[in-house]
């Protein structure tokens, strides 16, 4: 068995998409919780700079040092999923329920799909492209006036998804570190720089008082730390270096069952019917473009491979 086969083995594969699957869905709820007195930019912030330098620390042990610019790379996958996207979220929460954002965010695998195309001009299938026209319909229903919720947030979350999207594409042929953890640590380092910069900006330190550091909030911010960024985000950065996107995608219509559930459960969210409709249909465009099967493709001279370029 060859080292490169090791690392994309079935068993491995199946535990870490298992892994952003239940976690992911869980770290909603657990936003939710600290935005009860944590300023979201700055509780993001501090979560990151922990939660990297802990794995920088243990990722680049016997390593030589990276080089600018593996870490001109890791700052734009970073700022695209941490800062924008995950620290979106974490503003987003602080005026929707943990569910709706969840459902927001499943629309991740529809930009992915409408990016590659325009971008890398990968060919989509008559089932993608009506996913596509599906999922964005259900989100204008949620979006809408009257949609279920706040519409600043749910329109900031439809550009959070997207830098996610584009930040995941950049991040597939990035100058990255070959160490998929070395390169999680970089980008959650950079990107906890660059919350505490944006927290700063916006004046959240007034917002720190002594309830800040209440139980529950605390409790849900070390779960976010060592389980939503030390654990989840390895798994996903080891993901992107070993399989296919459009296979790491399929998270993104786990995660708002697990939030649904779980908002429902522990924080007493309500689900209108309108939200569930169009979460129906954000869902069911998702399945639909991450299963459908890709027209061949025109071949582009020297062009490696998929196969060989996830596991690159």
């Amino acid at each position: 068995m060859t080292a490169a086969f090791a690392r994309r083995s079935p068993a491995a594969v199946a535990a870490a998409l298992a892994t952003i699957y239940l976690v992911w869905g869980s770290t909603y709820l657990a936003i939710r919780v600290t935005d009860r007195t944590m300023p979201p930019l700055l509780m993001s912030s501090v979560r990151f700079l922990i939660a990297g330098t802990a794995l920088y620390a243990f990722a680049s042990r016997g390593r030589a040092g990276p080089t600018l610019r593996q870490w001109g790379s890791a700052a734009i996958v970073g700022a695209a999923l941490l800062l924008i996207g995950n620290g979106g979220v974490a503003w987003a929460e602080t005026r929707i329920e943990s569910g709706l954002a969840a459902l927001m965010v499943a629309i991740i695998p529809l930009w992915v799909a409408l990016m590659d195309r325009a971008f890398f001009g990968r060919r989509l299938s008559q089932v993608a492209i009506a996913g596509l026209v599906v999922g964005f319909a259900g989100v204008a229903l949620l979006v809408r006036p009257g949609g279920g919720g706040d519409v600043v947030a749910m329109l900031a979350l439809v550009g959070t998804t997207a830098a996610w999207a584009g930040g995941s594409l950049y991040a597939r042929g990035a100058a990255l570190p070959e160490s998929p953890l070395l390169s999680a640590s970089m980008q959650m380092l950079t990107a906890g720089i660059f919350l505490g910069i944006a927290g700063l900006a916006t004046g959240e330190t007034s917002g720190i008082h002594a309830d800040t550091f209440s139980t529950k909030p605390l409790i849900a911010f070390v779960y976010l730390v060592i389980v939503g960024s030390l654990i989840a985000f390895s798994a996903y950065a080891w993901l992107l270096k070993n399989v296919r996107i459009s296979i790491v995608s399929t998270y993104a219509f786990v995660n708002p069952v697990v939030a649904v559930a779980l908002g429902t459960v522990f924080l007493n969210e309500s689900i209108g019917w309108t939200t569930v409709i169009a979460g129906a249909a954000i869902v069911i465009a998702v399945v639909s473009i991450v299963t459908a099967r890709a027209p061949a493709q025109r071949p582009v001279a020297g062009e490696v491979p998929e196969p060989l370029k996830a596991a690159a």
